[in-house]
């Protein structure tokens, strides 16, 4: 539960934030530039996944998982009290670390807690529960938000992230194992630690990556795509030549089913976010739906990936992960190829089914994923692991949003939603063809945690 509660915040805090933009332009005056809250934070998490993911590994799961939420805390304080766009900025940023401690410290919590205990297995159970709660927060964030927002206007909904920290902090010291590192360090000694160099030139890297995909729809920069050549060459160069570097790519370039996973992931957001942002800008401009009735439609999109997530565990203790991701990669293609047929005049209720049949593959590719990452990392090195799992997530929202810019966004009202359809299905049956034939996937069921 602890661990729950701290995961769901990055995700409601990515969601709510959605319904409130508006809100927050008209009190500073703002206009295009408050999408930097959005922006912010993603690139931010991005790069302070892998970050906190290493410090977790080297000061011990529990002492980052609490700083992060502590962070989380004071961030949201300050955010309700900011005089000024810029300000807010700023703290939805710090907030992006806070957020950012929780998945890879959770993780390595849980497996501390399984040694612990002497457990074996995988646990599909807690890994289940952190992706139902990830989803429900994505579905309920801009409702929630919304009612947030009209009752006591934009800044309740930083506040709303206060009870989550305070419950979270307290079971978290209550019931939760440390984890200890197998030696203990102070935190001026493991950033000190830290492979700093490594994370200023992955930083480099992921920013040049950012700013090309999110030029696609503009006019592209390429002298930045150059950027992300010269970068990856030096990331690479430098930290094939350290004992402990920040991005092992030894290990990626060793650990195929682990690198695997990653490039799976991220693939899977393009979908998904390819979706999540494009079809409401369809529905309003394209369908001439209202913004109410927009959310509406997409509310299966979210919301039947929680439930579906519990099918997913159960087919995982059956059948192993491999059916998973060729059921969820399946479900993409078809709602992805659904999508060609949808036109100005498409009934609401057929557009509901196709948000639905969208949504159901969220929970079997979510609890896949994060399965396979579990099963490919090991075990001193699970907090690193689980960050770079969250930061390919990161860059696949990115990939989407550039999708989204050239297709829907150059053609909301025309041809735009059946060019995005013909990539994302490119993609899905891509994906499926990839988890049909995968030699890493476990063929067997997965292992149920045990006690001896």
């Amino acid at each position: 539960m602890p661990v729950v509660l701290g995961t769901l915040l990055n995700a409601l805090n990515s969601s709510m934030i959605a319904v409130a933009l508006v809100a927050i332009g008209h009190a500073f005056h703002a206009g295009s530039e408050v999408v930097w809250l959005v922006s912010g934070l993603y690139l931010t998490a991005a790069v302070a996944q892998p970050t906190m993911g290493r410090l977790t590994d080297l000061l011990g799961p529990r002492r980052i998982f609490c700083l992060g939420l502590v962070i989380v805390g004071v961030s949201a304080v300050g955010a309700s009290f900011a005089p000024g766009l810029g300000w807010l900025i700023a703290a939805r940023v710090v907030m992006g670390v806070g957020t950012s401690a929780a998945y890879p410290s959770g993780l390595a919590m849980i497996r501390a807690w399984m040694r612990d205990h002497g457990a074996e297995g995988t646990p599909t159970g807690a890994l289940g529960a952190i992706s139902v709660t990830a989803q429900s927060a994505v579905a309920l964030g801009p409702p929630v938000g919304g009612v947030l927002v009209q009752l006591a206007g934009w800044r309740s909904i930083f506040w709303a992230n206060i009870p989550f920290v305070v419950a979270s902090l307290t079971l978290t010291m209550l019931w939760l194992p440390s984890g200890r590192p197998a030696r203990r360090r102070r935190l001026r000694e493991a950033v000190g630690e830290l492979d700093v160099p490594g994370v200023a030139l992955f930083v480099g890297l992921l920013v040049c990556l950012l700013l090309f995909l999110l030029s696609l729809d503009r006019h592209p920069e390429w002298p930045v795509l150059g950027g992300v050549a010269v970068f990856s060459a030096a990331l690479w160069w430098r930290e094939r030549r350290l004992a402990d570097p920040f991005l092992d790519v030894r290990m990626l370039a060793e650990n195929r089913p682990l690198a695997t996973t990653y490039g799976r992931t991220a693939v899977t957001y393009v979908v998904f976010y390819s979706v999540f942002y494009g079809l409401p800008q369809w529905l309003e401009q394209g369908r001439g739906l209202s913004t109410a009735a927009s959310g509406l439609v997409m509310l299966p999109l979210a919301g039947l990936g929680a439930l579906t997530t519990l099918l997913a565990a159960r087919l995982a203790n059956r059948r192993g992960v491999r059916p998973l991701l060729v059921f969820g990669s399946a479900a993409l293609l078809a709602g992805s190829l659904a999508l060609l047929a949808v036109g100005p005049g498409t009934a609401v209720a057929v557009l509901v089914a196709i948000a639905a049949l969208l949504g159901v593959p969220n929970g079997f590719n979510s609890l896949g994923n994060q399965t396979a990452l579990y099963e490919a990392a090991s075990g001193e090195r699970m907090g690193t692991a689980s960050g770079l799992y969250r930061t390919f997530q990161y860059v696949g929202a990115n990939v989407a949003s550039a999708v989204v810019g050239l297709t829907v966004g150059a053609a909301a009202a025309g041809a735009g939603l059946h060019e995005m359809a013909v990539v994302i299905s490119v993609v899905s049956a891509g994906l499926l063809v990839t988890a049909s034939t995968s030699r890493h996937l476990r063929r067997g069921p997965v292992p149920a945690v045990t006690r001896p």
